[in-house]
């Protein structure tokens, strides 16, 4: 049995409905799960991972574990989840971390899953990390304007990043959840090429078949929307990163490709897929 936590997020879902395609037995897990939100077959269960005592249950003959630390993780114990799991009979884990804890392991946004990474491999169970960068479905952020004004705002226009389509990070867990060849690797994972935040706007105004204006925000009244749902350590994070990326956060990785046998989405793609949030 292969256990999925934040079953229900964008990473989730498609994680899910993959390993269900490929017949495994799945336990979907979230502190909020309606059982409409899962394939047919998958078993769904509530739990916090900020209380492991809550996982015993879920995890009890488990063979393999999704790891999925929401935000900054800071309120989760590694160590109380691993313990868990090994009590459970879990034999291997596969970690959501971000590019951030390897390009930023110092930062106050990514310090903690860098631990939280620590931890996971110096455990005795077999581990996969994951690094993804930014991801496509960061551009719902954009969904309300461009359904009510057809307008995207948003910083640094001319910096370009190669977002990631949730969808392939969540092909790329269950390749890592069900060949033990995965285990003990490390995996950067990015889109196929950096796109600017305009060129993501023009994207989705190509799904949609109709022009989306970009307005370009400053760093302050970015700032300002995103300290409404995101802690000022993370969003200073993550501005430093949009507005400033290092060699490496630019950097297209073949991780992808070379695990699943295709390439990477484009955001072009994921637009197409999405339209209905911005229309």
């Amino acid at each position: 049995m292969i256990v999925v936590t934040g079953a229900t997020g964008n990473v989730g879902r498609p994680l899910v409905q993959a390993l269900a395609a490929a017949g495994e037995q799945v336990t979907a897990v979230s502190r909020r799960l309606h059982d409409a939100e899962a394939p047919a077959g998958v078993q769904h269960r509530q739990a916090d991972l900020a209380e492991p005592e809550s996982l015993k249950p879920v995890l009890d003959g488990a063979d393999a574990l999704f790891l999925l630390v929401a935000g900054g993780g800071e309120d989760v114990s590694a160590s109380g989840i691993l313990d868990a799991a090994r009590a459970g009979g879990v034999g291997r884990v596969v970690l959501l971390s971000s590019q951030g804890a390897g390009t930023r392991p110092e930062s106050p946004s990514h310090g903690h899953l860098r631990a939280f990474e620590e931890e996971v491999r110096h455990s005795d169970l077999a581990w996969t990390v994951l690094r993804p960068g930014g991801f496509a479905s960061n551009a719902f952020l954009w969904a309300e304007s461009v359904r009510s004004r057809r307008t995207v705002a948003a910083p640094f226009a001319g910096v370009g990043l190669p977002v990631i389509d949730p969808s392939d990070i969540g092909e790329v867990a269950a390749a890592a959840l069900r060949d033990a060849r995965h285990a003990g690797h490390t995996y950067e994972l990015t889109g196929p090429s950096p796109l600017t935040p305009r060129e993501r706007a023009e994207a989705i105004g190509d799904a949609l078949g109709t022009p989306v204006r970009f307005v370009e925000q400053s760093r302050d009244e970015a700032r300002a929307q995103l300290l409404h749902f995101m802690p000022e350590h993370v969003v200073d994070g993550t501005l430093a990163i949009l507005g400033e990326p290092s060699a490496a956060e630019q950097r297209v990785s073949p991780a992808v490709e070379q695990i699943l046998g295709r390439p990477a989405r484009t955001f072009a793609q994921w637009a197409l897929r999405n339209t209905a949030a911005f229309r």
